[in-house]
């Protein structure tokens, strides 16, 4: 009986803790403050799952009803005005640890919060049944509420367990049918400004107590456009002669330094080599590049930030043991996406407008179930969806890949 009402009162504590909201992060400390202590071994694993972890003395859990004699009147048992001295409720390191397992993540400031938590909740509830708050229809009311919560919570997390069992053989056969989405060049980027950065102009050009009439203001506008625009073409040109010379085997680097010059813009050592490199490392715009072969260079590629000049110096097929754990959590995401997408489009919702309102622009309509997040992996880029794979792309919550290499103009700097 005892431990029935403490796992009441431990679930409680988890509803609890999930709504409260979050500590605020503690001032860091002034300059000069002393360091704080190293942080001491975990020694958890060595208390035994019997032993008392939390200890809380003067609550006792409610006591079994006496039953009565055949024939005789049960008696109410007198309420007790101070609990006896020997009253106590113990959560060993088992109760407590079963706990801990519905909660994702628990850390160790996790766990002293709730272990701090804990206690109140047991004084206040074991005083809430006392005053008969269980009883009321309010409670029954909020019980329901909170079940649907719990259950949504367990559905969750086991979508998630289910989604994490997957089948070795779906792994393989991922990695066969997307063998470009797990090769990896070597490159060399060559980058030519758009335009040519603008000049200083003179200060005796122009008075700065005159002003311009509307005429003269035309006509400088005309004028900084019709520059503009040949500035940009010969930019242009520039890009396509450097292609030229980079086809024929001249050094990127240096031709990136014309380039640089030519633009009026003063980089000593530019930065042309791009290692390791996948298909989700460049802009769709430029993904053409990996159709090259190796020592090949590509067309000059125009888009808003300038000119880009690829060439493939290595090109490498990753093996499958090299990628299994990141088709893992791809397929991973998958599988949880279509099994949260099943549940969410099994039901539509009508609501009564009469009573609720009606919906305004812009505003959101019924939220759907997020999928668990999973904890992201350091440097693994997501695969490209597969050809006749098994779903959709997780969506972009779930996605692992790091940020792709999106071509960007180079660094300021000083005009010639």
């Amino acid at each position: 009986m005892r431990k029935g009402w403490l796992l009441c009162v431990l679930l409680g504590t988890l509803s609890w803790g999930q709504a409260a909201p979050g500590t605020p992060r503690p001032a860091p400390p002034a300059p000069g403050a002393d360091k704080p202590p190293a942080a001491q071994a975990d020694t958890s694993a060595s208390v035994p799952d019997n032993a008392p972890v939390i200890t809380v003395k003067g609550v006792c859990a409610p006591q079994p009803k006496t039953t009565a004699a055949k024939g005789t009147a049960a008696k109410p048992a007198a309420a007790a005005k101070t609990p006896p001295a020997d009253c106590k409720t113990v959560i060993t390191k088992a109760e407590f640890e079963t706990l801990l397992k519905a909660i994702p993540n628990a850390n160790p400031q996790a766990k002293r919060n709730i272990a701090g938590r804990i206690p109140m909740f047991i004084a206040w509830s074991n005083e809430a049944k006392k005053q008969g708050i269980d009883k009321t229809p309010q409670f029954a009311e909020m019980m329901k509420f909170a079940k649907m919560q719990i259950l949504t919570s367990g559905l969750q997390q086991k979508v998630q367990e289910d989604a994490a069992n997957v089948p070795e053989g779906a792994i393989t056969d991922y990695y066969k049918k997307n063998p470009e989405a797990y090769e990896q060049y070597s490159l060399e980027r060559m980058f030519v400004p758009r335009t040519k950065q603008a000049e200083a102009e003179a200060k005796e050009e122009e008075k700065k107590d005159e002003k311009p009439t509307e005429e003269q203001m035309k006509a400088k506008q005309a004028e900084e456009k019709a520059k503009q625009e040949a500035n940009e073409e010969a930019m242009s040109k520039l890009a396509e002669s450097l292609r030229a010379r980079a086809a024929a085997g001249e050094d990127f680097t240096q031709l990136q330094k014309e380039a640089f010059d030519a633009a009026g813009m003063k980089i000593q050592s530019p930065t042309v080599s791009m290692p390791n490199v996948r298909r989700t490392g460049l802009p769709p715009a430029h993904v053409s590049v990996f159709d090259l072969k190796p020592g090949e260079v590509s067309q000059v590629i125009n888009d808003a930030g300038g000119h880009y000049i690829y060439k493939v110096k290595s090109k490498e097929q990753l093996s499958l043991d090299q990628v299994k754990d990141e088709i893992r959590r791809t397929l991973q995401g998958q599988r949880q996406r279509e099994a949260m997408d099943k549940i969410n489009n099994s039901f539509t919702v009508e609501k009564n407008d009469a009573y609720f309102g009606p919906e305004q622009a812009g505003m959101p309509g019924a939220p759907r179930m997020p999928p668990p997040r999973m904890a992201p992996a350091p440097n693994a880029p997501v695969a490209p969806a597969p050809q006749g794979g098994i779903g959709q792309q997780p969506s972009p919550q779930m996605q692992t890949a790091p940020p792709a290499q999106a071509p960007a103009p180079p660094p300021a700097a000083k005009p010639n």
